[in-house]
């Protein structure tokens, strides 16, 4: 059985796929190929922006974003510990700091309360909520909100917050594009969206990309700037610092054939969340499955339900390997808690939620085409625990 079934998918469109990548031979634009900018238009308008910039992968789309808003050294943004490490990596790339708020135990996205209590904390000098070493000398300016495993955050509380206190947000939706929270689409739902078209993801590539969404023209321009060098009338011009962040049209060509059946994958993913859902409730394994708050949809990047404990997951794991059913843990280890982020001083305790998921999360098998013959399978050997 496959974690993330490529295959099923590629045969689906295997005609398109042949057919996009022979145009792009044909016509030899391998850098910023027409393509791209075709690309950049379908996937805005599906998201309900005004302006796509593809770039070089998802980690590349964050960057982007934060260079845009010229943060840099003294500069602190908001974000979770609980998510891969490329959302907060990005911010310290910069100079920055991130400074770690605990999630909700249901979504295990940002817990606005605790965003509050965080930029309360920072304002009035207090010891309330875990702050980062030397705190004191660096200004908030933004907040990074992820969509963790598909599913978006709780953007009303979180903007209503960032626009109190002057503050940008960057919604992280590398998992959930195809994603909705109130009738709206992932990465419409900050100031700037980005996502990923890394394989695993809901709309992957055949390689590196991703892309940024926005509203704000001025923003648009700086980002394509930076993306190619800090360009300005051309390439030879540099008005800015950027880095080499283009999106590859072969990947762009390909990532058109997928889209083409995006839309029902999104769909068929909801049917295969719904089937885990139905089959592990009438399970008495203790495992919890996946919170959806009424009004989101999630674009289910992964499945993921929680154990009782560490040991519980360890022996549903083994049990699962042993009937060769594929599992996988995001994330065994919180960032606070991580050696690249120890100068910030957090330490155990800190973010009990993150802590505590990590020991009990995992992920079953999720894709389009899973059978519901695998999904019983899989809810059987959970349900033997």
């Amino acid at each position: 059985m496959e974690f993330i079934d490529l295959a099923t998918q590629q045969k689906k469109i295997k005609e398109k796929l042949d057919s996009n990548i022979q145009t792009v031979l044909s016509h030899g634009k391998y850098i910023m190929g027409p393509e791209i900018k075709e690309l950049e238009n379908r996937l805005a308008e599906y998201s309900g922006v005004k302006y796509g910039i593809a770039c070089s992968s998802g980690t590349d789309a964050l960057l982007l974003a934060l260079m845009a808003y010229g943060v840099g050294r003294g500069d602190a943004i908001l974000t979770t510990p609980f998510t891969f490490i490329a959302t907060a990596e990005v911010i310290s790339l910069l100079g920055a700091a991130p400074v770690f708020i605990d999630v909700d135990p249901q979504t295990f996205n940002i817990d606005p309360e605790h965003l509050e209590r965080t930029i309360s904390a920072f304002q009035n000098g207090s010891d309330s909520y875990p702050l980062p070493r030397n705190w004191d000398t660096m200004a908030l300016k933004g907040i990074i909100g992820v969509d963790l495993f598909g599913l978006p955050a709780d953007y009303d509380p979180i903007c209503r917050i960032a626009k109190e206190n002057g503050l940008f947000i960057i919604e992280d939706a590398a998992q959930s594009f195809g994603g909705q929270y109130k009738g709206k689409m992932a990465c419409s739902l900050g100031d700037i969206g980005c996502t990923s078209f890394f394989p695993a993801k809901p709309l992957g590539g055949y390689g590196d990309g991703g892309m940024c969404f926005t509203e704000h023209e001025n923003l648009e321009n700086t980002m394509r700037s930076i993306l190619v060098h800090g360009k300005g009338s051309d390439k030879y011009e540099n008005v800015r610092i950027g880095i080499n962040g283009r999106l590859d049209t072969l990947q762009a060509a390909i990532l058109h054939a997928k889209f083409d059946v995006f839309p029902d994958e999104i769909e068929n993913r909801q049917r295969v969340a719904k089937t885990y859902t139905e089959l592990l409730s009438k399970e008495t394994s203790g495992i919890v499955a996946p919170h959806i708050p009424q009004g989101y949809r999630s674009a289910w990047a992964q499945y993921s339900v929680l154990a009782k404990d560490e040991t519980h997951r360890s022996s549903i794991q083994s049990k699962l390997k042993d009937a060769g059913i594929p599992t996988a843990v995001y994330y065994p280890k919180p960032l606070h808690l991580q050696t690249a982020f120890k100068d910030l001083g957090y330490k155990k305790g800190d973010f009990p939620v993150s802590e505590d998921s990590s020991t009990r999360i995992f992920s079953l098998p999720m894709h389009p085409y899973l059978a519901a013959e695998d999904q019983k399978k899989i809810a059987g050997v959970i349900g033997k625990e």
